[in-house]
């Protein structure tokens, strides 16, 4: 693949800005980011790989389950790309939680 940017410098002009008509003509014909894209290029995973993986993490999260369940592994409290971010007292916003305020879940001795 092959693009010309050419640019010829025109009667008083300086040669800097010659140089900066150059770099404006090949930032338009999108090389420089077509290169760059390149840079990192990874394959596609084949279909029997993607099932391997997908087969691994599927018994990976089912073993950890049942570690929870025995009691062997404490569970980890979800992480905010997970769940979505936590609520913060803003102004202007009610405040809405799910756990019970202690008052309301003690029960009253007589």
């Amino acid at each position: 693949m092959s693009i010309n940017a050419e640019v010829s410098k025109s009667g008083n002009e300086s040669t800097l800005s010659t140089i900066r008509k150059f770099s404006r003509r090949v930032q338009g014909t999108g090389l420089v980011r077509t290169v760059r894209g390149g840079r990192y290029y990874t394959r596609t995973a084949s279909k029997i790989v993607k099932k391997k993986r997908a087969l691994k993490l599927i018994k990976r999260r089912a073993d950890y389950k049942q570690l929870i369940k025995e009691g062997k592994v404490i569970e980890a409290a979800p992480r905010h790309g997970q769940g979505g971010r936590p609520s913060h007292n803003r102004p202007g916003q009610t405040e809405q939680s799910s756990a019970p305020k202690p008052a309301e879940s003690t029960p009253v001795a007589r």
